[in-house]
């Protein structure tokens, strides 16, 4: 069969290639794969930066965004041949540290853990793959075309889900969400805004085009300003931070509401320096009892919650995100990202 694979940390070795098809080892799900999304960890892997390939083998097949239709299914296992499933991302450290023990494997606290696609396990981008039933999530029919959405919706799922548990240590009764950045995560986070009733915001650099209309079609408003004076002109209950940038990162703690939550999942580039008032900004947040967290991976239950969620949005909308598929022989060209991009996805 064919995958795609990588030599992890070996820059220009992304390939297609025929490979073996996989061992049951690997999980008693036979799934025929669909689809793969490619985001900036795959980009990363390809480019050589990040990534360890199983033990024993100096090549990773590569995916993480999966989705598939299971092809074998043994009795018990609660999934029917024909079943559109996407598999887990992460699997729980064998020692186990605390959180682990408990299923909280997206909250690792030794590194141990592995994942598809990512660290020490091969990924979902083959014609062919396996899963353990337990780290398989169904999807709704609907979602026939974009179930590799899964996987980013699970990092919203659980951003949302911190929130609401920080948000929940008083009187919790936010209004209104800001996001920054109308990315696949920026948009998803939205969606699940606009899912919970709340007034929702998403602030992006472009003035017109693509991104302002899908905020605009989930009810949403769309700026395009200077986040600094967007933030504090909002003041926003709830900021989820989905660019990594910098400035806007200290921007939205600038201009938050009191009592308000910074959920931040975008991951910042290292080396950039910005001069800030830490003082004035310390104070703001002790003398508001503002909140900041950082969220990143998920486990089952965020799974399951993204799941849902996808299920109820509008499934155009859902695949108005995917600006771009390729098959899997051109698969190279996914990791070169365009000006129009918002979600890239490699045909199986």
């Amino acid at each position: 069969m064919r995958a795609l694979t990588v030599r992890p940390q070996h820059p220009g070795s992304l390939a297609v290639e025929d490979v073996p098809e996989p061992s049951p080892q690997e999980g008693d799900l036979l799934v025929e794969g669909i689809a793969v999304g490619v985001c900036a960890t795959d980009r990363e892997i390809a480019a050589g930066g990040y990534g360890w390939a199983p033990d024993g083998t100096d090549r990773l097949v590569l995916g993480h965004e999966s989705f598939g239709r299971v092809r074998e299914a043994p009795d018990g296992s609660g999934f029917e041949p024909g079943d559109l499933v996407a598999g887990v991302v992460r699997r729980p450290d064998p020692v186990p540290c605390g959180a682990c023990a408990r299923m909280e494997f997206d909250m690792c606290r030794n590194g141990r853990y592995t994942e598809r696609g990512i660290k020490q396990r091969d990924g979902y981008a083959s014609e062919l793959w396996r899963v353990e039933p337990g780290y398989a999530v169904r999807l709704a029919d609907s979602l026939a075309r974009t179930g590799m959405l899964l996987e980013p919706a699970t990092i919203v799922a659980k951003a949302w889900e911190q929130i609401e548990r920080v948000g929940e240590r008083s009187y919790f009764a936010p209004r209104r969400v800001l996001v920054t950045g109308a990315g696949p995560i920026g948009l998803l986070a939205a969606q699940l805004s606009i899912q919970r009733g709340l007034e929702t915001h998403v602030l992006d650099r472009v003035p017109e085009g693509q991104k302002p209309a899908l905020v605009r079609a989930i009810g949403a408003a769309y700026h395009a300003d200077d986040p600094g004076e967007v933030t504090r002109h909002l003041a926003p209950d709830i900021v989820i931070e989905a660019t990594g940038s910098p400035e806007v990162v200290v921007s939205v703690l600038r201009g938050n509401a009191a009592y308000g939550i910074v959920c931040l999942t975008g991951v910042s580039p290292e080396g950039r320096r910005l001069t800030i008032d830490a003082g004035g900004l310390n104070r703001e947040i002790v003398l508001q009892n503002d909140a900041i967290l950082g969220s990143v991976n998920a486990n089952l239950r965020h799974y399951h919650k993204a799941a849902d969620a996808l299920a109820k949005a509008d499934n155009d909308w859902l695949e108005s995100l995917l600006t771009r598929r390729v098959p899997l022989e051109r698969a190279a060209e996914a990791f070169t990202k365009t000006e129009d991009d918002i979600k890239t996805v490699i045909d199986l």
